[in-house]
């Protein structure tokens, strides 16, 4: 009934409180009385990852955006998938992230035969308590319409809070409630048998790869971003002529051109670097010198590349105007730099148990973040910017953006304000309290 499908809203948050606060009361309770070898342990890690998976499901309460809490869910989702997983396991970050969808199979089947082992006097327990909760429908049914036709302000409470039933909204809470309920019993499943930590594993000593095996790609590589990056300095200094001679093209374009190649090749980049980080030989002094050395100078040099797009990034919507996609994929790239920050500590370490779930939890925070930062109120607010400095205003595309820019609307002139107001106004529509939102309500 809290879920409002369709939207941000409320609704999200207090669903996906109720579902933590069952599973948490449960596995606490049944941890009471667990043997110590089943391994029912606390650790702080859980603890964060619950937080994180509720801080995102909070943004759907604060931002009205649905790509964006669209995103938050979806981050929600694995942050609470580790947070029933706890201390690292032995499967990997990407099974840890999908623990709790997998292991629903094998819940409904060991939830079933549980039950059938009950005690006897459960069963009664739970009739007289399904007569008690029949009679209480029963009389609210009763009383609540005689009391909504005596007074028509509590029957306009009534109506609001109290949603108009048809087959497709039956449907739909039937189907919520079935995905949550085999979501719950997933992840109650897994903390009943949790998997074993990383830790308690044999560390596998086969590293396939030789220093000349890694070395010379990584090291061919190496060579190649330090040419590239000595042109960009050479462009640089040299300016506007040197560029229009040796690319045809004024300084200005050129800074604006190029983010999405070096976006690939930073991603690209972590997908040579991971392997050899994880696979190369590190028996001797001399293996583990060579591996710090070349892998710390790559992952150096790929985070200046990450700061030049990062300025092409700028320079371009400075020149062509601010969009979400623009805005999402120049946040991404920031987290790119700081997981490679995070690289070249586990290089220097050469140990990357701890890697995977660091660059989840840095990205969990960037994403709150920017929920944080209001994007769309900041696409909208950088616009105007530009408008008032004399360039176009494509009033088209922030109709199409949602009320979360209503507040920047206000440094607009009466009449394009009093359009775009018009234009976003449907998106206020059919509001109901499972849906409420700060940003909608702050707009209305």
């Amino acid at each position: 009934m809290a879920v409002p499908l369709f939207q941000p809203g409320i609704g999200w948050l207090l669903a996906g409180s109720a579902a933590a606060a069952a599973v948490g009361t449960v596995h606490r309770r049944a941890s009471r009385t667990a043997r110590p070898e089943q391994g029912h342990t606390r650790n702080w890690e859980r603890v964060w990852w619950s937080v994180a998976a509720l801080a995102l499901l909070a943004v759907g309460t604060f931002r009205a955006a649905g790509w964006l809490f669209a995103l938050c869910l979806a981050a929600a989702a694995v942050a609470g998938s580790l947070a029933v997983v706890g201390r690292r396991s032995e499967r990997g970050i990407f099974r840890d992230a999908l623990a709790v969808p997998l292991a629903s199979a094998g819940a409904v089947a060991w939830a079933y035969t549980a039950s059938g082992k009950r005690p006897g006097g459960g069963g009664a327990r739970n009739r007289r308590l399904g007569g008690s909760i029949a009679v209480t429908v029963l009389l609210l049914a009763v009383f609540i319409p005689l009391l909504a036709g005596a007074d028509a302000t509590f029957a306009a409470l009534v109506d609001g809070l109290i949603p108009r039933l048809d087959g497709d909204i039956l449907t739909r809470w039937a189907l919520v409630f079935l995905w949550v309920g085999i979501g719950t019993l997933g992840a109650l499943y897994l903390l009943a048998g949790p998997p074993r930590p990383a830790g308690d594993q044999p560390k596998s000593a086969n590293r396939t790869l030789a220093r000349l095996e890694w070395g010379l790609p990584v090291g061919a590589l190496t060579a190649v971003f330090a040419l590239f990056l000595g042109a960009q300095l050479v462009a640089l200094f040299g300016g506007d002529d040197y560029v229009q001679r040796t690319a045809g093209l004024t300084y200005a374009e050129y800074a604006r051109s190029g983010f999405w190649q070096l976006s690939a090749v930073t991603v690209l980049t972590l997908a040579v670097i991971l392997p050899v980080l994880h696979r190369a030989a590190r028996d001797t002094a001399v293996d583990r010198l060579w591996l710090r050395g070349l892998l710390c100078t790559i992952s150096g040099l790929t985070l200046v590349m990450i700061a030049s797009a990062l300025g092409r990034m700028w320079t371009y919507q400075q020149a062509y105007g601010f969009t979400v996609l623009r805005l999402l994929v120049g946040t991404c790239e920031l987290w790119l730099g700081i997981v490679y920050v995070l690289v070249i500590v586990a290089v220097l370490r050469l140990e990357t148990t701890w890697l995977p779930r660091s660059a989840v939890a840095t990205a969990t925070a960037a994403l709150l973040a920017l929920a944080a930062l209001n994007p769309e109120g900041l696409v909208a607010g950088e616009n105007i910017d530009r408008w008032e400095r004399g360039e176009e205003l494509d009033v088209d595309y922030l109709a199409d953006l949602s009320v979360d820019i209503v507040p920047a609307l206000n440094r607009l002139p009466a009449a394009i304000r009093a359009d775009l107001l018009d234009r976003l106004e449907y998106r206020l529509d059919d509001e109901t309290w499972n849906s409420w939102n700060l940003s909608r309500a702050r707009a209305h």
